[in-house]
């Protein structure tokens, strides 16, 4: 114990030759970091930001639908976040009568803000480092393997959770870090009613599209707004007409002032996952295998959504939210790829590891010296099962939706006399009925089975024949080859792609339901691929992922024991996390020099009258036009976007952007091209984050949407942070 301690804390800590831009720092910990912080121009305290007993910074930071951030920006529950964080409740309100992505939305009132089942907002009570009630009390047995090992400290912290929130309305979890090296336990509070207030029309809200996703200059107004709803004891409640805005116990102010470039910044919110860490065996299998095939089964499918869309209004809405999940990796893992060629990451990573090794034999740490050979061995298992994993979430997850759909009937096919007996049948069956009209409104069979065609030749391509569902082989015995009319068949002969059949068939008694099901072509493709996923790659892939995980545990220890002289610091787990650098450009390559801003101008240059992606309404262009502004623009142009050196991926969408004294200035959604392979390689020379100005979404609230009510709702600033005499400020508190 007397070793673990300072380990942790050189971990977490930053230390003297660490990059200030790189790095997610957990928040309990800022107090090791204050000095550095407040040398990059930081002026208020680590106590401002997170505390436990008064309102700080975290308590406007919000878990949004699990997947993204929030941040709360009124004293009556009125939160931002990203467009695209907020398109699915976006999408599932729109209709062709009201085409809110096409048009946006905007709430007159609190009486006409949208209720969104099943959304989500999460705050962070309070986190702790547990590790000294974790790992001195794994029992020693448990250690023989992961499984054991995770299942012991799963009952530890089940009880150290349980303890924490006992007489409270609270949530709590212990999870681990640095792959388990050190456990927190994380107390929090979960709202579920919230609503939808206000969010741009697609063309200012996706402005740019895929052509500019992950690309700069931006020119994207990524926003929507939405508000926190709590019971008259502002506690969380279950959506209700009796619910009232909740009041935080901190909102942010806004500030209008802006920011210069070379002015601080921090970014605070759940960033989902890096991977700073990977053995080089990790990074060639990311880098030659799993991108690249990922990169092509999407392609594919893209190819037959996109040009869905552009065909009509209702599968342009139908689609709208699945073509952005499908595209949003794609694009980034292309980007991906090429960053980590340009850095010589996996050179890099070899070139580590052969001082790894090295120091380990000049210490004598036989554990040390043999976890990478250990590491090579298990990957070249893991790769050939990793690669199937990733064919069957390509094929069943992102590509055609009726094989997923298809698998939501199993329960009722195959243990129809259980529920029988139990008497529940009727029921599971009127529950699936009821699902059916939300399946079908987003549904088009004509794409769906264009989808399938496209992916199916990779599929089969790359997948060895021995591994593939056993439904496939009727391709050849009864369709000579031909993929496309084994397809067409299905489709045909299925009662799962047609709303009216499948309902149809919810009613009939259920042995006469579970013989059509049991037979429908469809459900039997569905189930081979599934069968084929859970009983030939699931379980070796997830023993040789545990394995690897023991193996990463002990690589990453070494590191830190034989490494002081370099930063360490926990890989991102949707957890809250603060990262900060500066407002500030960058010169990605060579002869390519990036500004820190743009402008609406650079919209109006971009403006391409009827296109998908960058048409411009008509409103914005008038405005834009008459340099009607009002008090947002600056010296006749109007800001939009701006990048700045913090270190961010998936989950730090909606993420807020800080400036020296705890103000918005910006809203992240975004990261440049040249960054996507930060989540394995950080550089600060190329990555910088894109945000959302927050004069351009005040703007695009009050002159464009004519919604001035919300901006009064809000705590605006109006003089810059770095104006004044350098010095620590104490946040104002809201209890």
């Amino acid at each position: 114990m007397s070793t673990r301690r300072p380990l942790l804390i050189a971990f977490l800590i930053l230390s003297q030759w660490g990059s200030a831009h790189e790095g997610m720092w957990l928040p309990t910990l800022l107090k090791g970091i204050e000095g550095d912080m407040h040398t990059a121009g930081l002026r208020i305290t680590a106590e401002d930001i997170y505390s436990i007993n008064n309102g700080s910074i975290k308590d406007a930071i919000v878990h949004f639908g699990g997947g993204c951030t929030a941040e709360v920006i009124s004293k009556q529950g009125l939160i931002l976040t990203n467009h695209h964080c907020g398109f699915s409740a976006i999408q599932e309100q729109s209709s062709l009568e009201n085409d809110y992505l096409k048009n946006g939305f905007w709430a007159k009132d609190k009486a006409g803000e949208l209720r969104n089942p099943g959304l989500t907002a999460t705050f962070i009570i309070r986190m702790e480092d547990v590790t000294d009630r974790i790992l001195p009390n794994i029992p020693a047995e448990a250690n023989t393997t992961e499984a054991q090992r995770r299942d012991a400290v799963g009952k530890l912290g089940e009880a150290i959770a349980k303890e924490a929130i006992a007489g409270t309305h609270y949530q709590a979890v212990v999870r681990p870090f640095n792959y388990g090296n050190s456990y927190f336990l994380i107390v929090t509070e979960t709202f579920r009613d919230v609503r939808l207030v206000g969010a741009p029309p697609s063309a200012i809200g996706k402005f740019g599209g895929d052509t500019d996703n992950w690309m700069w200059p931006r020119h994207t107004g990524d926003f929507s707004i939405f508000r926190i709803y709590a019971g008259p004891d502002n506690k969380p409640a279950e959506p209700s007409d009796a619910n009232v805005p909740f009041v935080p116990r901190h909102s942010l102010p806004v500030n209008i002032a802006g920011a210069n470039e070379g002015d601080f910044a921090m970014i605070f919110g759940f960033p989902g996952s890096t991977q700073r860490y990977l053995s080089s065996y990790a990074v060639d299998y990311v880098l030659n295998t799993a991108d690249p095939l990922r990169i092509k089964m999407r392609s594919a499918s893209l190819d037959v959504i996109d040009a869905a869309m552009r065909s009509n209004d209702k599968t342009r809405i139908q689609y709208a939210d699945k073509q952005a999940s499908i595209s949003n990796a794609w694009k980034k893992w292309i980007g991906e790829v090429r960053g980590l060629k340009e850095l010589r990451t996996l050179d890099r990573k070899r070139e580590q590891e052969a001082l790894y090794i090295d120091r380990a034999l000049k210490l004598g740490r036989t554990d040390l010296q043999e976890v990478l050979p250990t590491l090579k061995n298990l990957y070249a298992e893991y790769v050939p099962l990793a690669t199937a994993r990733d064919l069957f979430v390509e094929m069943v997850y992102y590509g055609p939706e009726i094989l997923r759909f298809a698998d939501g009937f199993r329960e009722l096919t195959e243990e129809h006399v259980r529920l029988v007996g139990e008497g529940k049948f009727e029921a599971k069956a009127a529950e699936r009925s009821a699902a059916l009209p939300g399946f079908f409104k987003d549904y088009d069979v004509e794409v769906d089975k264009r989808v399938f065609k496209a992916l199916l030749p990779i599929y089969r391509a790359s997948v060895p024949v021995s591994g593939q569902p056993a439904v496939l082989k009727e391709i050849d015995a009864r369709f000579n080859g031909d993929s496309d009319a084994w397809v067409d068949d299905l489709y045909t002969r299925s009662v799962l792609v047609n709303e009216a059949s499948i309902a149809a068939a919810l009613r009939l008694k259920p042995k006469k339901y579970a013989k059509l099901l049991a037979n429908d072509p469809v459900y039997k493709a569905s189930r081979s691929f599934f069968k084929s996923f859970l009983e030939q790659v699931r379980p070796q892939h997830a023993a040789l992922g545990d394995r690897i995980e023991t193996a990463m545990r002990t690589y990453v220890k070494g590191m830190m024991e034989m490494e002081p002289e370099r930063t360490f610091w926990p890989d991102a787990n949707s957890t809250l996390r603060l990262s900060y650098g500066k407002v500030e450009g960058s010169t990605p390559r060579d002869g390519v020099v990036y500004g820190a801003h743009t402008t609406l101008d650079g919209v109006v240059e971009k403006h391409i009258p009827g296109d998908a992606e960058f048409d411009v309404p008509k409103r914005l262009l008038e405005l834009q036009a008459t340099k009607d502004f009002g008090e947002y623009g600056v010296n006749g142009t109007m800001p939009v976007c701006f990048t700045s050196s913090l270190h961010t991926t998936g989950g730090n969408s909606g993420s807020p952007v800080l400036n020296a004294k705890g103000e918005l200035i910006g809203l992240n959604f975004d990261r440049t091209w040249e960054s996507t392979m930060s989540d394995i390689q950080f550089d600060p020379d190329k990555c910088r984050n894109i945000c959302v100005d927050t004069r351009y979404i005040l703007f695009v609230v009050d002159k464009f949407a004519g919604a001035k009510h919300l901006v009064d709702e809000m705590e605006l600033v109006r003089t810059n942070a770095s104006a004044g005499i350098p010095g620590i400020i104490q946040l104002p508190i809201h209890r």
